[in-house]
């Protein structure tokens, strides 16, 4: 061989070298980054096709330069295949809903004019799509079908007196400035609306081909979740209707004729329990209403129980009563014998059906994943939006007792990155009570080593840390940290008896439970006890408040849309009825005691953690007062502080580049204080 020909060989097998190397490094897998969240795509609940073949879905698109989300919807085949964009990128397309015959697709759209309407697609010729809905002045938040699909069943807001004035009064004038706010309602304001005045939520029939409205619930009260009887003579939906429904939550379900008018008599009350009876639904064979119920004396805190009466009336039976679990999305089988639900258990969200006669529980969609959203077709089949600790939402179908994946969202964009490794934890707390959570170590985790540590606490309170895709915990672990996240007393998926551990009693009991999760992420060795952060949103926030003002332990904390001073927010948020059920009125008996007694302010003096502190502007859930209350003293007395406000925003759903401002705050303020 000659030495031009060894050059040569040598030169190829560089060149290979170099090629597997390269290949090898644009395989290595990545860590999260912030912008990773809005390249995650969303997927909307799946509704299967009448035929089963095919399930049609909406896809949420973030574009975060044009700081907007997209709305498109989508189309799968059942055996697998490519997906099928069924509507435009540019124009919002949402809430897919089949005919009974599979040849058409009804969604909702703003397509020309800023009011939503009701559209439609030729699944048979294709073609564009064709407005069914033409409501003047008014939109589409969520609407059902008649049998026959010549009507939609709807709820619409009472519109403004003064807008139809100015409309069909010729001699108006319309004033040059806003009119002032005329308020006499006992619940007056409302997060994402405002102030609140006499324009209710009625229920209202509109027929499709003479493109007729007609309202047939009247009154000074708020109706909801309207649904129609099988024969599409009645209409069932749930109000409350007391003397003065601004002052309890005597939510009850109710029967009304389809060809209701102002002067009818045709309203009937078919629950009569003094607690909150919700979404009510008919059976098929149209003897039965299912609704949710939740016990008047837990109003906040109870569980939501799948409960059926006779549409004739009687006592209602609740048939989830034995399992002590919130139920929710649930529907009736065809048969009318069983009802499907979701059910949360100890971080779960499973797919399960109860028997109406004996209450038993199947599970169809179980195990440590969470279950969304579900739809069930004409001939069985299955199909569920489903979550798992690595995995967000995709659209899965059950089949042979397995679960196949039906959308691919997002597999090539986490293929590319490094996820934390997740461990399930479990607890003895105060009172021996058994608690729950999870541990997310930070990329890279070595043994033996400990790291800064952050406790992430969840919202609600009545809500869980679930077994679903976290994107704040991984990010927090792709930047060193280990992150520990506990479902405390109040937390769901454990039992009414459990979420009742903190009613009147904020930031006691729940206080222990989240303090013994970072205790044993420490007795782990996971933790490093001289550098931790604590953070939360909402009642996460709440709680975060409660932690700082008891405890010095925390070198950084970040506290979200956070309550501070009770006392202040009786008449100033949207909850006076929560506080009268819970605290009571704060100027009788020793009442106002418990208002300072829960009030984290009060402790400000104890506060010694740098603490960064967020909210929205309007909102009227956690108004800003709490956040520049604390803000002011924690200034006042020296602790290193920011305050973030957030122009025009509610309580959440901000705008992308507002939630890559939370994120990228959240970070730099850890950063600063646990990275050292």
């Amino acid at each position: 061989m000659t030495n031009k020909s060894i050059s040569l060989i040598v030169i190829l097998l560089c060149a290979l070298n170099l090629m597997c190397v390269a290949q090898e490094k644009t395989s290595e897998k990545r860590a999260i980054t912030i912008d990773d969240d809005f390249l995650i795509k969303s997927v909307g609940a799946p509704k299967l096709s009448p035929n089963e073949m095919w399930i049609a879905y909406t896809v949420t698109t973030t574009v975060l330069e044009k700081d907007k989300s997209y709305y498109q919807i989508w189309m799968t085949p059942i055996i697998g295949g490519e997906a099928v964009p069924l509507t435009s990128k540019t124009q919002d397309s949402w809430d897919p809903v089949w005919s009974k015959d599979g040849k058409w697709l009804y969604f909702l759209s703003e397509r020309n004019d800023d009011y939503t309407q009701l559209w439609k697609l030729n699944m048979v010729h294709g073609g564009e799509a064709i407005q069914v809905s033409k409501m003047k002045k008014r939109g589409i938040g969520s609407f059902k079908f008649s049998s026959d699909e010549k009507k939609l069943l709807l709820t619409l807001k009472d519109r403004d007196p003064e807008k139809i004035r100015e409309e069909n009064d010729t001699s108006y004038v319309k004033p040059t400035s806003p009119l002032p706010y005329v308020i006499d309602r006992q619940q007056f304001k409302q997060d994402y609306v405002g102030y609140l005045n006499h324009q209710r939520n009625h229920v209202h029939i509109y027929d499709i081909p003479s493109q007729k409205l007609t309202q047939i619930t009247f009154g000074d009260y708020d109706d909801a979740s309207p649904d129609w009887s099988p024969d599409d003579k009645w209409v069932t939906f749930n109000s409350n209707r007391t003397e003065n429904p601004d002052g309890n939550y005597n939510e009850d379900i109710w029967v009304v004729s389809a060809n209701n008018t102002a002067l009818s008599d045709t309203l009937q009350q078919i629950s009569k329990t003094p607690g909150e009876d919700t979404e009510p639904k008919w059976s098929p064979d149209g003897k039965w209403i299912a609704y949710l119920s939740v016990k008047e004396e837990y109003f906040l805190y109870g569980l939501y129980r799948l409960t059926i009466v006779h549409v004739e009336g009687g006592a209602p039976k609740i048939i989830s009563e034995i399992h002590d679990r919130n139920i929710s999305s649930f529907r009736w089988a065809k048969d009318s014998k069983s009802i499907y639900g979701i059910f949360e258990d100890h971080g779960m969200e499973s797919l399960v059906k109860f028997k109406v006669i004996d209450s038993s529980m199947e599970e169809i969609i179980e195990g440590k994943r969470v279950v969304s959203s579900y739809d069930i077709g004409t001939k069985g089949k299955i199909v569920a939006k489903v979550s798992s600790p690595t995995v967000p939402y995709e659209i899965y179908i059950k089949e042979s007792g397995n679960l196949r994946k039906l959308t691919s969202l997002n597999d090539s964009l986490m293929s590319k990155l490094k996820l934390s490794d997740i461990e399930t934890i479990s607890f003895k707390s105060v009172d021996d009570w058994d608690i729950e959570g999870f541990i997310y170590k930070p990329i890279g985790y070595e043994e033996g080593k400990r790291y800064p540590t952050i406790l992430r606490i969840h919202g609600g309170p009545m809500s869980q840390y679930s077994y679903g895709f976290a994107f704040d915990a991984q990010l927090f672990a792709a930047n060193g940290y280990v992150v520990v996240k506990v479902n405390p007393r109040g937390s769901t998926g454990y039992g009414e008896k459990f979420g009742l551990g903190i009613m009147a009693d904020w930031g006691n009991k729940d206080y222990q439970d989240v303090m013994k999760g970072v205790n044993y992420a420490i007795e782990k060795g996971y933790a490093d006890s001289t550098r931790l952060g604590v953070g939360g949103w909402s009642y996460g926030g709440i709680l975060t408040n409660y932690v700082i003002t008891q405890t010095t332990r925390f070198k950084a904390a970040t506290t979200g849309a956070s309550a501070t001073l009770v006392i202040a927010n009786y008449g100033h948020d949207m909850y006076q009825r929560w506080y009268e059920y819970e605290l009571e009125l704060p100027w009788e008996d020793n009442n106002r005691e418990l208002y300072e007694k829960l009030s984290s302010l009060n402790k400000v003096a104890n506060i010694k953690t740098p603490t960064l502190i967020l909210c929205g502007e309007n909102d009227w859930n956690v108004p800003v007062l709490n956040s520049e209350l604390l803000y002011q003293s924690l200034k006042r007395i020296g602790i290193d502080t920011e305050l973030i406000v957030y122009p025009g925003q509610g309580h959440s759903g901000f705008p992308p580049s507002y939630d890559k401002d939370v994120y990228q705050r959240y970070l730099g303020w850890f950063e600063k204080y646990l990275k050292y």
